[in-house]
């Protein structure tokens, strides 16, 4: 059966800090509410809404949420950049002959515009999602491995019993990802490649 890998998009594949904390304050600016951008960068991965709660009443977050989105196009691509070893992560994917599933929280609209921005191209790309709904989305599609930077993403492929992949390039250390389950934590998607080979390898040899 043919290998399929799944990747988070914040903070895994991209740094889209600079411009999420561009987007917020655009948002605080228009709408005259503070916003701790600088805070609101360090809790990447749970659903937006869960982000604006903490900024905005309830009967307003649906509202602000579309704007956001809408205002998101304008002030997040630009700023956004590959993070160490992701275009050769993705590589390695094709390189034995895998297809490549972006499985993200990110509005999806927005995600894939992120992808085109960065040249990275996906088989699959599933948006709106988090931990266990990644899961879902993750054995719909048969991923083997789910790569990610948060616990969420942790919960996401234990739920999908995909081999849970954590990368160091997010809000959490590597023993914390450990101690959440992780199979193997790299630190960045440098070190994906060869693990990679060598967990084909071991597959291929059982």
């Amino acid at each position: 059966m043919a290998l399929t890998v799944g990747f988070d998009l914040d903070m895994t594949l991209l740094d889209t800090r600079p411009g999420i904390r561009a987007t917020y304050d655009a948002l605080s600016a228009e709408t005259g509410t503070p916003i701790d951008s600088a805070l609101a960068v360090t809790r990447l991965g749970p659903p937006l809404l869960q982000e604006l709660a903490h900024w905005f009443p309830a009967e307003r977050l649906d509202a602000v949420a579309v704007r956001y989105r809408e205002m998101y196009r304008e002030h997040a691509l630009a700023p956004t950049v590959l993070l160490p070893g992701a275009r050769e992560a993705v590589a390695a994917v094709r390189s034995h002959g895998g297809r490549v599933a972006v499985i993200t929280g990110k509005y999806e609209p927005n995600a894939r515009l992120h992808l085109d921005h960065a040249g990275l191209d996906a088989d699959v790309l599933v948006g709106d999602l988090w931990a266990e709904t990644k899961g879902d989305a993750l054995r719909e599609h048969g991923a083997d491995v789910y790569v990610g930077d948060h616990l969420g993403d942790i919960i996401g492929a234990r739920a999908a019993d995909a081999v849970a992949v954590a990368v160091a390039t997010g809000p959490y250390g590597p023993e914390e990802l450990r101690a959440a389950g992780a199979d193997v934590v790299l630190d960045d998607l440098t070190a994906f490649p060869d693990w990679l080979a060598g967990y084909r390898a071991g597959c291929l040899s059982a």
